[in-house]
């Protein structure tokens, strides 16, 4: 008991240690700023920051240095899923540039504000899974030791001269792992015994419907750290658009979005590059749409079609396959990864090899099905999150 105890008690600053500066916008960058922040340090996220400064009322006269008060706060995270979304709004598909002229906090609505919170490095381990169960998923901290950014400051120094660095969700769920032995045989029991299975909330679409479809169900998705379940006519999960998976598209891939249906995407996005078949399809759905000048403004004039691929021509397979998953499906090619596939287990399996699945493959849920293959639920790490500080709280 007194092991479990300590670990309630470990202070959340001893999970960064390593961590790198955060890469940040300003709030009054715009998208397409935050698209070129995104491209340059390859990150899956950036994020952004409102720093600002308040003057103490002395006479200007007087003014020195210590009288300025800086205030600088995280107040969210954009990713090219939030950009590729966007994009692919009808009022902006006619106009791509003019959408990304748009100011960055557009991509951040109301209900994603919650999504980050600053908290004191001297916080408990016990107290950051309390804030993650409010479906926070990224607490901000700031960089004890300034000295190792000086290098880099203007990069990474606010305003206040600070450096800061966030944890997710799946930091936590990683230092737990490390420490699974001290939770009993919790981790052994079955996720449908423990309850954790969310068979309410399920994004799904089927396969033949448009995969434009899928946009307000990603903007969910990336709240709740899930997916969109790709499913035939019998419910049987063949695949997912993932915010996993279009994260490492480009925005030239939006027209294949707006244009081609949920299963038809899936197959343009797999790995080795979109069939021909497809590239002509979207082509020919673009002219009949009338799109053709907004696929110029994202490639640029003299810019062929056949080159809307996410994937270099110099890519090897093995680098553009590490990205997928371990879903066979037939009908598909079984002799790659896809990025398409979906991280699966089952009703009956064991919390600690569903944590071991999501960690394993980078991913904050994984998909339940039936023993046939049928979409059954979804466990997150929130859930996950829940059952760990539900023992933690018992043994405090």
């Amino acid at each position: 008991m007194a092991v479990r105890l300590s670990l309630s008690t470990h202070e959340v600053s001893d999970l960064s240690l390593g961590k790198p500066p955060l890469r940040s916008i300003s709030i009054t960058d715009t998208i397409a700023d935050a698209l070129n922040a995104i491209k340059k340090h390859a990150e899956s996220y950036i994020s952004v920051w409102n720093c600002h400064h308040s003057i103490n009322r002395k006479p200007p006269q007087t003014l020195i240095k210590e009288d300025f008060e800086f205030h600088c706060k995280c107040i969210g995270k954009v990713c090219m899923v939030d950009i590729i979304c966007f994009l692919c709004r009808p009022e902006n598909l006619s106009s791509p540039a003019a959408a990304l002229r748009s100011p960055v906090p557009i991509l951040l609505a109301d209900d994603r504000s919650s999504l980050v919170r600053h908290i004191q490095p001297n916080a408990s381990l016990l107290e950051t899974i309390d804030v993650m169960d409010e479906g926070v998923q990224n607490v901000v901290m700031p960089i004890s030791d300034e000295n190792k950014c000086k290098k880099k400051e203007n990069e990474i120094l606010h305003n206040d001269k600070r450096a800061y660095c966030w944890l997710s969700q799946e930091d936590v769920m990683r230092y737990l792992l490390n420490s699974i032995g001290t939770f009993s045989d919790t981790p052994a029991q079955s996720i449908d015994k423990l309850d954790i299975i969310d068979t309410q909330n399920l994004y799904f679409l089927y396969f033949d419907d448009p995969a434009s479809s899928a946009l307000e169900l990603l903007t969910a998705s990336i709240v709740h750290q899930s997916s969109v379940a790709v499913v035939d006519p019998q419910g049987k999960l063949i695949g997912e658009i993932s915010p996993f998976m279009l994260n490492s598209c480009d925005e030239i891939d939006v027209p294949a979005i707006a244009t081609l249906s949920a299963g038809d995407l899936l197959a343009y996005i797999d790995c080795g590059g979109p069939p021909e078949d497809l590239v002509q399809l979207v082509k020919e759905r673009l002219h009949e749409q009338n799109l053709d000048n907004a696929a110029v403004e994202l490639l640029g004039e003299g810019s062929e079609l056949s080159s809307w691929s996410s994937f270099s021509s110099t890519s090897s397979e093995e680098d553009i396959c590490s990205l997928g998953k371990n879903w066979k499906l037939g009908g598909f090619s079984s002799r790659i990864m896809r990025r398409s596939e979906a991280i699966v287990c089952y009703p009956w399996s064991s919390l600690v090899a569903v944590m071991i699945q999501a960690l394993s493959h980078r991913v904050s849920y994984v998909w339940v099905v039936q023993e046939d293959g049928t979409l059954y639920g979804i466990v997150t790490f929130q859930s996950m999150l829940r059952i760990f500080r539900e023992h933690l709280k018992s043994m405090s």
